[in-house]
């Protein structure tokens, strides 16, 4: 009786913690959606129409190598085999074997997801370091409807860069900078000169945007009760500006700025062909075009893992930073 009346208080108040609430539920969220996921990459192989493996091999490969590799595959037992068998193989970090080279697709993702998430990792950081001082000092520029002039050139600006496809900026860049200039490689990976181009044509955009946006948070923020009572205490401009402005201003950079992570990511498809960049983007293409299913049920998996873990980190920072924000308190 006594180990009962004690334990139960203590699991009671494990449950009136926020930091325990918010972590059963983004848990339980986050497994329903990796589940979903796993869900669709199992379906999409049963889902295309006719037999994948003909599709793959070609209609020329004979009866006998498509049935052996069928049966290799799997897709001879029943359906709910099959998905049993693919939960268990996932779980031991076994994504299948490729149809067309007999390569692990663990090790085919293994080799190309460093070079994807260079790009993405570093298009990023760039996009970031760039759009969090442009945006705060547009803010500080124009804020009471000062310089209507630069306000107006910054505004349509970033919303036309915002609008360009990662791939016509790449084809732009590579145009002018390696065609016509020849300051770039046109493609390829082969040292550091060749992330610069690829690098600025995925952070462009996000970049962009998120500049437009911390500019609206800071003058949000500008404006506040506390910003007027630090400046009537004469503080600094720049410590009104960088330790009470800013931080405050980052909540919706974060948020939107997780989004961009995420779409970075898928970006790199486009940006990974413009540049024959020995990443996932390419490699999901040709796969696509080669009608390799497990490759690309592998790829798919892995930009689906990754926006989900992004979209984790972003609920878990914005948590952090504004304790009694509603991500803990739903």
């Amino acid at each position: 009786m006594t180990s009962t009346t004690t334990s139960a208080p203590g699991f009671a108040s494990v449950l009136g913690n926020p930091w325990a609430r918010f972590a059963a539920r983004r848990l339980g969220r986050l497994l329903v959606s990796v589940w979903v996921l796993v869900t669709g990459a199992f379906l999409m192989i049963h889902l295309i129409p006719g037999d994948p493996v003909r599709a793959a091999l070609g209609n020329t490969a004979p009866v006998e190598l498509v049935e052996a590799r069928r049966e290799a595959l799997g897709l001879n037992d029943p359906l709910w085999q099959q998905y049993a068998d693919y939960l268990r193989h996932l779980v031991g970090g076994d994504f299948g074997t490729s149809m067309l080279s007999g390569m692990p697709v663990s090790q085919v993702i293994g080799d190309r997801l460093p070079a994807t998430a260079e790009l993405a990792v570093l298009a990023f950081a760039l996009a970031v370091l760039v759009s969090i001082p442009l945006g705060l000092a547009m803010a500080v520029l124009t804020r009471g409807g000062r310089r209507r002039p630069v306000e107006l050139a910054f505004t349509s600006g970033s919303v036309l860069l915002a609008v360009v496809p990662e791939f016509l900026v790449a084809v732009g860049l590579v145009y002018v900078f390696s065609v016509e200039l020849g300051w770039a490689p046109v493609a390829m990976r082969q040292g550091a000169a060749s992330y610069v181009l690829p690098v600025l044509a995925l952070a462009v955009g996000p970049a962009s945007i998120l500049a437009r946006i911390v500019r609206v948070e800071t003058l949000a923020v500008l404006q506040a009760e506390y910003i007027r009572t630090a400046r009537a205490k004469r503080l600094p401009d720049r410590r009104v500006y960088l330790r009470h402005a800013l931080p405050n201003a980052l909540t919706a950079t974060i948020t939107v700025g997780g989004l961009l992570l995420g779409g970075m990511v898928a970006g790199t498809v486009l940006a990974e062909n413009v540049f024959a960049w020995p990443g996932l983007g390419s490699t999901i293409v040709g796969s696509i075009l080669a009608k390799d299913y497990p490759v690309v049920q592998g790829v798919v998996l892995v930009y689906g893992l990754g926006v989900l873990l992004v979209n984790l980190v972003v609920d878990v920072a914005l948590a952090l930073l504004d304790p009694r924000s509603t991500i803990r308190e739903s």
